[in-house]
C-alpha cells in the first residue's frame, strides 16, 4: 500500500451491487464498484467490465486495510493500477509500435483487447485485415492473444488506438507463398454479380467465376489459374465445397516486433492503389 505496486489477484465473485471480492494470499480483497475499472464511475464503462472479471486475474493497487469481525480486509482499487499503467502506456507508446494484446470482448464493430493491466482498447472490423470479414468472431476469440500496432495515441481522452491488418503482411507477401497450378483451401467472403472473392489468406483473396450454390463464409478449394501482380489480381477455380470450420484461421504475423513507420498494401508497380497506412510520431 506504501509503494503503490500494483499486485494482481482472481476475482472470487461479484456482489448485487457489482463490488468485487479478491483473492490476495491469506486475505481477501474488498474493490468497490466505482473502483473495479476505469469510467465505471463516469458511465463510460459498462457494468459487463465487472462481471466478466469473476474467476479471472484482475490487476489493483492497495488503498486501504479494514479490521472486520472476519478479520482483516485490503481495500483495493483496480481503478487506479489501471490509470497508472495507461499513464505509463501513453507515456512509452509510439504509433506504430508492435503490442501484445489479449481479445477480451467481440462486437460486430471490432474486437476489445486488453493491452495490459486491464487497459481495454479496440481494433475496429475495417482494421483487422484486409480481407473483410462480417464479425470480429471470424477471425479471433475471446481469450486468444495478438499482436497489434499503435494507431494512434490521445492522452487527453486517455485511449490507444490500435490496427493490426498491417501485420499481416502486403499483397506481395502473402502472395508469394502461392504458385499458379495450386489447389488450396479458402472461404467466400464477398458474392457479387460478376464474381465470387475468396480468402486464401486474412490479407490475400482472389476471384472466381460466379457460383449460385456459393454463400458468404464457406469453406471451398481453389484451383490458382494466375497471379498477376501488376494488377493485384488472382484468378481462381472453385473446385469443390468443403466442411464449415467454426475455429478461426490460425494467424501468420510478418512484423512481430520493433515500429513501423509506413505500410503499404500494393505491391510496386501496380496499376491500382491499395491500402496505405502512416504511422506519424
Amino acid at each position: 500500500m506504501e509503494t503503490g505496486q500494483v499486485l494482481e489477484g482472481v476475482a472470487a465473485s461479484c456482489s448485487p451491487e457489482h463490488h468485487l471480492s479478491v483473492s490476495l494470499g491469506p486475505f481477501t480483497g474488498f474493490i468497490s464498484r466505482e473502483e473495479t475499472a476505469l469510467g465505471i464511475a463516469e458511465g463510460s464503462t459498462r457494468e459487463i467490465a465487472i462481471l466478466s472479471r469473476v474467476g479471472k486475474p484482475v490487476c489493483f493497487t492497495v488503498i486501504g486495510i479494514e479490521e472486520t469481525e472476519q478479520g482483516v480486509r485490503p481495500i483495493l482499487s483496480r481503478r487506479a493500477a489501471q490509470r497508472q499503467a495507461l499513464d505509463n502506456m501513453l507515456a512509452q507508446l509510439r504509433p506504430g509500435q508492435i503490442i501484445p494484446v489479449t481479445v477480451t470482448h467481440l462486437e460486430p464493430f471490432g474486437a476489445f483487447v486488453d493491452v495490459g493491466c486491464g487497459v481495454p482498447s479496440l481494433i475496429g472490423v475495417e482494421n483487422i485485415s484486409v480481407s473483410r470479414i462480417p464479425h470480429p468472431a471470424a477471425r479471433f476469440q475471446v481469450g486468444q492473444e495478438l499482436l497489434a500496432a499503435v494507431l494512434d495515441l490521445d492522452p487527453a481522452q486517455g485511449r490507444i488506438y490500435l490496427t493490426h491488418k498491417e501485420l499481416l503482411g502486403t499483397w506481395a507477401e502473402n502472395a508469394a507463398r502461392f504458385q499458379p497450378g495450386m489447389t488450396v483451401p479458402g472461404i467466400v467472403r464477398g458474392v457479387k454479380d460478376y464474381g465470387v472473392f475468396v480468402e486464401l489468406a486474412p490479407n490475400l483473396s482472389g476471384l472466381a467465376e460466379r457460383d449460385p450454390r456459393l454463400i458468404d463464409g464457406a469453406r471451398v478449394s481453389v484451383y490458382i489459374k494466375a497471379i498477376l501482380p501488376h494488377r493485384m489480381k488472382i484468378k481462381l477455380l472453385v473446385i469443390d465445397q468443403l466442411p464449415p470450420d467454426p475455429r478461426p484461421r490460425p494467424l501468420e504475423y510478418f512484423v512481430r516486433e520493433g515500429r513501423l513507420e509506413h505500410w503499404k498494401y500494393a505491391p510496386d508497380g501496380c496499376v491500382k492503389v491499395g491500402m496505405e497506412t502512416s504511422f506519424g510520431d
